[in-house]
């Protein structure tokens, strides 16, 4: 077994993981660091497309490529790297505990099992916590909080987690097929209800709700703002997959629209914007 790993700068990330999704569409792992994303593919010897040594260029941008043999254990490691991650302070309100299927249950926490097999966000990238952290913080002023859309849905992380915080109806939508599809499986798995859908983005706005949340690049972003109608505006808008030095054209994108930051969050290189409806 082959690991095939593509580094490249997190601003790259997004066009990095369109196109590794062509050549793996059964998905695709992501590791963020300081500085970077890190994707990877696994084949065995042969199965894997020829990205050059080194560097190659994707999208148009300068990648690092690594490929490496994967031990005969590697099941077992890659079990060991996927650990259960707790978002929220338990002292101050609910608490979201995002775990494999192997590892146990945690009481009194909103629950969700993602499988890392189906790829597309496991909820340990910084943007997932950051949009989690951003939910939990409204979820304290108690609920229900009605519907809730969730556009750039991965495999459907955010919009589980908003469930079982007590948002419903859900709705979540992704470019990506395998995407939708793993969002769809894992709902199922959680027993959660919620509609996914694939959307192009680029091309037009699905019907958003009160509360929105988009985990998505600068670029992506300022593509919905500008696809913002007065008569469906959320109430609550929550932004995430922006690096921290975009916080201000994030802002000048959606404050047109009547839309007032109304807090920010950071970790590591990203960053996260809340926005409330401006009232007249």
């Amino acid at each position: 077994m082959i690991r095939l790993a593509v580094r490249c700068e997190p601003e790259q990330a997004e066009f990095v993981l369109a196109e590794l999704t062509v050549l793996s569409p059964g998905g695709v792992e992501e590791v963020a660091g300081e500085g970077f994303v890190e994707f990877a593919i696994y084949g065995a010897e042969g199965e894997l497309p020829d990205l050059g040594e080194e560097e190659a260029v994707i999208a148009g941008g300068t990648v690092a490529v690594e490929a490496t043999e994967v031990a005969d254990d590697w099941a077992d490691r890659w079990r060991t790297f996927h650990k259960p991650l707790l978002v929220g302070d338990p002292d101050r309100g609910p608490v979201v505990w995002i775990r494999p299927p192997w590892e146990p249950e945690r009481s009194g926490a909103a629950e969700v099992v993602v499988d890392p097999g189906l790829a597309f966000g496991t909820g340990a990238h910084p943007t997932t916590r950051l949009c989690v952290e951003a939910l939990i913080g409204i979820a304290r002023s108690g609920g229900p909080f009605g519907p809730l859309a969730d556009l750039g849905c991965g495999s459907g992380v955010l919009a589980i987690a908003a469930a079982r915080l007590g948002w419903e109806p859900v709705y979540g939508c992704d470019n990506e097929v395998a995407a939708v599809e793993a969002a769809r499986e894992n709902a199922g798995t959680n027993e959660v209800e919620a509609r996914f859908e694939r959307v192009d983005l680029r091309a037009g706005l699905p019907g958003l709700a009160p509360t929105t949340v988009a985990n998505l690049t600068a670029p992506l972003l300022e593509i919905v703002a500008a696809g913002l109608a007065p008569e469906s505006l959320p109430e609550t808008l929550i932004c995430s997959g922006l690096l921290a030095t975009e916080y201000d054209r994030v802002v000048a994108a959606f404050s047109p629209h009547g839309l007032v930051e109304t807090g920010r969050d950071q970790m590591g290189d990203w960053g996260s914007l809340v926005f409330g409806l401006e009232h007249s």
